[in-house]
């Protein structure tokens, strides 16, 4: 294989990297199609190894730290492309292992049209981090809620559904049960509790600060002027695909979203099933919820553009398909607000694009 001194003199089609915890794999073809490099380095060498490389196409799977290496990258004169792992795998050969993968990713990385991971910024990472981290935090609260329910099972003691009816009731069961639970089982419970409170003021503290961001960004503001959609949503669309730019119209943002149907077509016969389910499950949960609130206020639809749509809709489909339809229309209607840098007028229909 090539050494780095004789890398100065070769031009590459494109190189491969298969991202790694502590080091790196770099597979790269030259313009003629042949493998020329075979490498495997060091995280910490990142920078000295392609500073000695010929400027070319860098292709790396979407993985964690890959904007991170694409910035790195691109500062150095070189122009990654991030590529969803879905896209890779059909250029995989043999068994995987470590260069194979950086192999197939160097041969995807050519693909005229293959539809490639926009780059996040900084903040935009920083915003995506404060989603997960609050996400993360409901997921411990809805736990440690379960987890005091069925404590107080086991000890026959049902509570009506709802955290707040757990939260009134809990220290006046566990005062007038003291007789059925024992001194350590309430103890257990009692610091369930405060848990719960700890997590409660570690939610508000970051919906707090999101609320703030949202306030901030004029793209979070064009966001929040769409029906269904508040800070979360807004802070969390553009953290995810920023200004949109990586979709040519909002029906790929819905397919991305994972909110059209699941195609199975041969023979010219169209047959469609479920939803994909495809790309960001966040954003998707997001806004199915976004548009069960708006079905929930049906006296409101006509102030919509799309309220006419919503109302005949509703009398051919179910509850939750009707949710999901609406959905995907709130998230076409989503990106061609950011694309077009216009908030959205409930009484005129939305730019063509969507």
């Amino acid at each position: 294989m090539a050494t780095i001194s004789r890398q100065k003199t070769l031009s590459f089609a494109s190189i491969g990297i298969d991202i790694g915890k502590d080091v790196f794999h770099l597979v790269g073809f030259d313009l003629e199609g042949r493998l020329v490099l075979r490498k495997k380095i060091k995280r910490l060498s990142l920078v000295s190894v392609f500073e000695h490389l010929p400027r070319s196409i860098v292709g790396m799977e979407a993985c964690l730290s890959a904007h991170f290496v694409s910035r790195t990258l691109r500062k150095l004169g070189h122009e990654p492309r991030i590529i969803p792992a879905i896209y890779v795998k059909p250029f995989n050969k043999g068994q995987k292992n470590d260069y194979n993968d950086a192999e197939a990713i160097a041969e995807a990385a050519l693909r005229p049209n293959l539809n490639l991971v926009k780059e996040k910024t900084q903040d935009q990472l920083d915003l995506q981090a404060l989603h997960r981290v609050r996400s993360r935090l409901i997921s411990r609260r809805t736990a440690t809620i379960n987890q005091i329910r069925a404590f107080l099972i086991e000890q026959g003691i049902a509570v009506r559904t709802g955290a707040h009816a757990l939260r009134q009731s809990l220290f006046a069961i566990l005062e007038n049960r003291a007789d059925e639970i024992s001194p350590r089982m309430s103890d257990l419970i009692v610091g369930l509790y405060e848990d719960w409170l700890w997590l409660d003021e570690r939610i508000e503290s970051i919906t707090g600060e999101i609320e703030m961001i949202a306030k901030a960004e004029a793209d979070c503001q064009r966001l929040m002027s769409v029906p269904g959609i508040g800070p979360i949503i807004s802070t969390a669309v553009v953290a995810a695909i920023g200004t949109g730019e990586a979709f040519g119209r909002g029906r790929d943002f819905g397919a991305w979203l994972g909110l059209v149907p699941r195609q199975y077509s041969t023979g010219g016969r169209p047959i469609l099933g479920r939803i994909s389910k495809r790309g960001s499950k966040y954003l998707r949960t997001l806004f199915i919820q976004a548009a069960h609130v708006i079905m929930m206020r049906p006296h409101n639809w006509l102030k919509f553009s799309f309220g006419p749509w919503l109302t005949e809709a509703s009398t051919r489909l179910h509850r939750n398909k009707l949710a999901t339809a609406l959905a995907n229309k709130l998230a076409r209607i989503a990106w061609s607000v950011l694309a077009n840098r216009k908030a959205f007028d409930a009484n005129r229909h939305q730019i063509e694009a969507i």
